[in-house]
């Protein structure tokens, strides 16, 4: 398998993921369970743990696509929103670890975290869609039409 079939196989869970961990933390909000929050935080550290073969295989994945002759424009672009997607993730990632074992241990400090979480949450879910829309222009440049 080559770099940009690991990048395709494994690009779409870094992106949903945050997503996903973002709602069931906001969840917990509302039926105010231990347990969920918790599920909300690892959910978040899963994200940031399925971003690591995407990351790496990005640069192999940009050598056999430009190889195919497609826009260096519109790799570079990608590159940019996934690099500062895949950063601000893997913080998220460490922060929920951080969050979840404060909420274990019923450490107070946890409270003052969440918030935090939250708001980095919602962020890497902006650079999600960034990073997703821009890598989905180069897979399907060709089935663009554009009309004037």
């Amino acid at each position: 398998m080559n770099a940009a079939q690991v990048h395709l196989l494994s690009n779409h869970l870094p992106l949903t993921i945050p997503f996903i961990g973002l709602v069931v933390l906001l969840v917990s909000i509302f039926v105010k369970s231990a347990i969920v929050r918790r599920t909300g935080y690892f959910i978040l550290l899963l994200g940031g743990l399925f971003t690591i073969p995407t990351f790496f295989s990005g640069e192999g994945a940009e050598e056999i696509v430009e190889h195919l002759g497609k826009s260096h424009d519109l790799i570079h672009e990608h590159e940019e929103s996934a690099e500062t997607f895949a950063y601000l993730n893997y913080f998220l990632a460490l922060l929920a670890v951080g969050a979840l074992w404060m909420n274990w241990k019923k450490i107070e400090f946890e409270k003052y975290l969440f918030p935090v979480v939250i708001g980095l949450g919602i962020l890497v879910c902006v650079f999600a869609l960034s990073a997703g829309e821009s890598g989905g222009e180069i897979s399907h440049l060709k089935e663009m039409h554009f009309e004037d």
